[in-house]
């Protein structure tokens, strides 16, 4: 596969985000829980905003640690390990919800602005 614009790079990582919050989905399904767990508390990431009402370095950071892939995939190993249902749902739903938001454009922020993230700016620059 030959990839010659940005917009078809971009298509192809927004497919691996897709890829990855499907996986996200059916290691769920693994879990005990009921169907609507999952939808439930797949926006509860988001509430790592909190910071920015602080400013926007303390904001970015909250928000980039709720957010990182690494971070869930941590805390998905410890569940497993610890064989806890509950911390497991907790990294699906960190893991599943930062692939569902770099599908939509959302990414890691930098602390200058809550627009300015690792894939570019969300809407137009300042």
């Amino acid at each position: 596969m030959e990839l010659k614009k940005p917009s078809q790079m971009n298509g192809l990582l927004r497919l691996e985000e897709v890829g990855q919050f499907l996986l996200s989905i059916l290691l769920f399904n693994q879990l005990n829980y009921a169907w609507w767990v999952f939808p439930a508390c797949i926006l509860l990431p988001d509430l790592s905003m909190i910071g920015y009402l602080v400013n926007t370095k303390i904001g970015a950071w909250l928000y980039n640690i709720f957010h990182h892939k690494l971070v869930a995939i941590m805390v998905l190993t410890l569940g497993f390990t610890l064989n806890n249902s509950t911390i497991t749902l907790i990294g699906l739903v960190l893991f599943g919800h930062s692939a569902m938001d770099r599908i939509f454009g959302y990414g890691l922020k930098f602390n200058d602005d809550f627009k300015h993230t690792h894939l570019g700016w969300i809407g137009k620059k300042k």
